[in-house]
């Protein structure tokens, strides 16, 4: 039986036999299903997983009439790490006008909130400057993270350093105040930006500090869409399931420590995000057809579930895309097109 190439989650090659390949289709989406307390991918689904990631064609693509918007988080500093020195503002001339981006997004190097405050007038100018030559929708985009507001460098004390002593109820206050301190940034930043003429804010990799770094930023965005109706608010998870770091937060009654994508959307939605980006981990052990087809099974879920659009987080370790910094063209097109035509997501 002829061996079917194709990749692991750590990007390295290997080869299949028929068999194998619809065996990891079939376990992926068990195991998401199983996880998520969701429907798995049905016969016709994997069927069609399997032609995919059993094609010979090094690239492949969506079928016309099929295509998605794009959007980015923090194009214009990938471009500098792969060699490239231009101004930000060149970076995004070259998305849209070089490379043909739908949207288009930028932040400070440093790509956090509570960095960004200090010098939000040179952010603020900057993206004044972008928006005379850009045409597409512009978003601003930064991480919430919350690990910057502890000591030595920030003002609360250190919930890793507290919990090991067994000092729980203090490291659960910590984090609590923490939260205020980012949700204060949050706003700040994101209003000095909106009122520059951004199109958008992307919160992006939120969670990353579980459960507090989750409230977080739903509550941000709930004050922010409040005070201005009519912002675009585009919301990327930093993993598939919300770890309890505090354990006993909440918002609007649901419990956050132990959510999946389809249960962190409707809080998303709830607080005004207006984009959600579910983020379905990569294993390094499996095949990227057993990540690919747990990947959309959790992503199915979200689009059956919203009333907003969905735009799954691609690359670099997640959405069924290898773990590596440069991934291979041949396992990011397959896991886009999978994405897509199995999901009926928005964007990518």
């Amino acid at each position: 039986m002829q061996k079917i190439y194709t990749r692991m989650g750590d990007g390295s090659v290997t080869e299949l036999s028929e068999s194998e390949l619809k065996q990891d289709l079939e376990e992926g989406t068990r195991d998401a299903a199983e996880r998520g307390k969701i429907p798995p991918l049905s016969r016709d689904e994997l069927s069609y997983l399997f032609d995919v990631y059993s094609s010979p064609a090094k690239f492949v693509g969506v079928d016309h009439g099929n295509e998605v918007i794009l959007s980015y988080d923090n194009p214009t500093i990938k471009l500098r790490r792969r060699g490239l020195l231009l101004h930000r503002i060149q970076s995004l001339q070259i998305f849209e006008k070089a490379l043909g981006a739908d949207t288009l997004e930028f932040g400070d190097v440093d790509y956090s909130f509570k960095l960004v405050k200090i010098p939000i007038t040179y952010a603020q100018s900057e993206a004044e400057q972008a928006l005379l030559v850009t045409t597409v929708p512009l978003l601003y985009g930064s991480m919430p993270n919350l690990g910057l507001y502890t000591r030595p460098d920030g003002p609360c004390p250190n919930p890793m350093e507290l919990l090991p002593q067994g000092k729980i109820a203090e490291a659960r206050a910590a984090q609590e105040e923490m939260i205020e301190y980012a949700v204060n940034d949050m706003v700040y930043v994101s209003s000095k930006l909106y009122e520059s003429g951004v199109d958008g804010i992307d919160f992006d990799t939120t969670a990353a500090g579980g459960d507090t770094d989750f409230l977080a930023t739903l509550r941000a965005v709930e004050i922010l869409k409040k005070k201005y109706p009519q912002m675009c608010i585009e919301m990327g998870m930093s993993g598939e399931f919300i770890l309890g770091m505090h354990g006993e937060l909440t918002y609007d009654g649901v419990r956050l420590a132990g959510l999946y994508p389809h249960k962190q959307l409707e809080l998303a939605e709830k607080a005004g995000v207006t984009i959600f980006g579910p983020c379905i981990n990569t294993d390094t052990d499996k095949s990227c057809a057993w990540n690919i087809a747990r990947a959309a099974t959790f992503t199915k879920a979200c689009v059956q579930n919203s009333h907003i659009p969905i735009h799954a987080n691609m690359g670099m370790g997640v959405g069924g895309v290898p773990v590596v910094a440069e991934p291979p063209v041949d396992a990011v097109s397959r896991a886009s097109k999978a994405m897509v035509e199995v999901t009926r997501l928005d964007g990518l």
